[in-house]
């Protein structure tokens, strides 16, 4: 069957292809209930919560009186969950037409987490849907705005996959409940596919490689979503970074520095304490109200002001690595892809009403330019006026004008994400795509007509009037905590040459040539490339599989014939023993490939 027939909320019947997004949500949302049924089937005392579909799966909450959740329980509620399917249980859609009876019922049957959505969403001619067996009689029933499936016989291929400790409405106020992880699928092929990503991406995890690799630990003594970088990673971000510095320069960038606190009066001026209060850090310093900062934008706007300008010095461009920090939920951190200190790769422009079109494509080229370098591709998303947006109508319109114009006559395809921009003006996200196709949230270039009227920045046009400069927002990484996180995924650790933390190490075979492997790692040194040298009483193969280990781009073994010849015996990560060379050979190479940021060419 290639198209399903569903009930909508309103009554309406209609088919939808099978191929359609809206198709396979459907599919994980009934799966989800499925699974809601399982559970409370195998035990009785549990409490269901919300259980909505997510990129790629579902999950559901639970509240288990006296019994905890493992990994060890899934087997048990899929089985439990195929006797389900194959009973081919109906899905049925009813109006609450009495909601206090209703919520009287799910208080009496315990249901309190059904009960307090329902009153929530009294308004909204809620509807009840069930699960009954072919005589007809309910079985399972949750609160829920549907559609689902026709019946339970169309899930043929599923998969629950971990357990996770959540907080009713993600506040830590609230109880923790149990949640569990799942996904579905049409057919068993692409569940088998997609399980194979998901071990590929466990592989890659950068949180298990970080530990591996020693390159960064976060400490309960230091404070959840706070990064210690360990030297391995300090190598690859300050790598990064001079990159970074050199094409800010090359496209006449100026580069600033400024606090990491301010009062908190300048927040007011700039609206993030009306807009962006509950994700920020206060404290007070002589009675004063301070600030931890959460961007870095007003303090640029204090450096422009710090003088007159003209038309004649627009565009004005200034770039910090600015270290920021948001009061994120704990229970939304994530290693170093969601953190609450992190160093923006910040940028913002100062331009004319003329000139802003410009300035965005130059920065979508240079968007382009560097994630092309690291090896990654991208989608793009213009995101529109939000709720709760600062400025006009008539203002917001203009600016997301703009960007689609640059967008356009950069021929970039684009989609539209209506509602989602900043609160001080419409943005464009780049969405990268590492090596096995999962999306990250990368650069953004946010336009911003507000910000300048609120500081009331100003510039001499030609005819000598004062006149109010457009401000451009942008970050080409995005933080460089979060970028670093999704590179070691995308790379599996094993970074690109002119990014390894270590580039070459010395092996010497035997306690007689370490002489010999010195002068080479010396060499290495003075030609400034990152090289160790293992003179360890190991075997020459436990040395080669630890240094394969760590991921080093290049290892140079050391014997009597190397010695004899005045030659390395070099052996790559990628290609395995590639054979002998003269050092001096070995580095003009390897320095070119450094030099090129290419990929290992020795």
């Amino acid at each position: 069957m290639s198209e399903i027939k569903i009930t909508l909320p309103d009554g309406s019947i209609i088919e939808i292809s099978k191929n359609s997004t809206e198709a396979l949500d459907l599919l994980r949302h009934s799966t989800a209930h499925v699974m809601a049924e399982a559970v409370q089937r195998l035990y009785p005392n549990a409490k269901i919560a919300i259980g909505p579909t997510i990129e790629n799966g579902f999950y559901y909450d639970f509240d288990i009186p006296d019994y905890s959740l493992s990994i060890e329980d899934l087997p048990k509620i899929e089985q439990e969950m195929n006797n389900i399917i194959k009973e081919n249980q109906t899905f049925e859609r009813h109006e609450i037409r009495n909601i206090q009876e209703q919520i009287t019922d799910f208080r009496e049957k315990g249901e309190i987490y059904k009960a307090e959505l329902l009153m929530e969403h009294a308004m909204h001619n809620p509807t009840l849907y069930v699960l009954k067996n072919k005589e007809g009689k309910i079985l399972w029933e949750d609160f829920c705005k549907g559609p689902h499936l026709p019946n339970t016989g169309l899930i043929k291929a599923f998969k629950l996959l971990s357990v996770a400790g959540a907080y009713w409405r993600g506040d830590e106020k609230n109880k923790m409940l149990q949640r569990i992880y799942g996904t579905a699928f049409w057919t068993k092929d692409e569940l088998k596919e997609h399980l194979t990503k998901l071990e590929e991406a466990e592989k890659r995890d950068h949180r298990k490689l970080g530990t591996q690799l020693d390159l960064f630990s976060i400490r309960e003594e230091v404070g959840s979503g706070l990064i210690l970088w360990h030297s391995n990673l300090g190598v690859v971000r300050q790598m990064i970074e001079d990159y970074w510095r050199y094409e800010h320069r090359k496209r006449d960038y100026d580069i600033v520095y400024t606090p990491h606190i301010a009062k908190s009066h300048l927040w007011d001026i700039s609206g993030h304490n009306e807009h962006f209060r509950e994700n920020m850090f206060y404290m007070k310093v002589e009675e004063q109200d301070y600030v931890l900062k959460p961007m870095n934008c007003p303090f640029h706007i204090l450096i422009y002001q710090a003088k007159r300008h003209s038309y004649k010095n627009l565009p004005l461009r200034m770039a910090e690595l600015g270290t920021v920090y948001r009061n994120e939920r704990s229970g939304a951190l994530h290693g170093m892809t969601r953190v609450r200190g992190f160093t923006q790769d910040d940028a913002h422009v100062f331009c004319t009403q003329d000139q802003f079109v410009s300035e965005i494509k130059k920065i979508i080229e240079f968007v382009d330019d560097a994630l092309t370098m690291f090896g990654m591709t991208y989608e793009v998303e213009l995101s529109t006026r939000p709720e709760g947006f600062a400025g006009t109508v008539e203002i917001w319109d203009k600016a997301e004008a703009g960007l689609k114009e640059a967008l356009e006559e950069k021929n970039l395809p684009y989609v539209i994400n209506e509602g989602d921009g900043a609160f001080y003006g419409p943005k464009i996200d780049f969405k990268l795509k590492d090596a096995i196709g999962r999306t990250w949230q990368g650069a953004t270039i946010q336009l911003d007509f507000n910000l300048p009227i609120r500081f009331n920045l100003k510039y001499t046009e030609k005819d000598g009037s004062m006149q109010t400069p457009v401000m451009i927002h942008r970050v080409i990484f995005g933080t460089m905590e979060r970028f670093i996180g999704i590179l070691i995924e995308h790379y599996a650790g094993a970074f690109p040459t002119w990014l390894s933390p270590q580039q070459v190490m010395v092996v010497p075979i035997a306690d007689r040539h370490v002489e010999f492997a010195q002068s080479i790692y010396e060499k290495l040194r003075n030609a400034d490339i990152r090289a160790e040298i293992d003179d360890r009483s190991e075997s020459m193969n436990y040395k080669i599989r630890e240094a394969q280990n760590r991921k080093i781009p290049y290892m140079l073994v050391v014997g009597d014939k190397e010695i004899e010849e005045n030659v390395v015996a070099v052996r790559a990560r990628i290609k395995g023993n590639i054979g002998t060379q003269n050092i001096d050979e070995f580095i003009n190479s390897l320095k070119k490939e450094i030099d090129t940021k290419g990929k290992e060419t020795v």
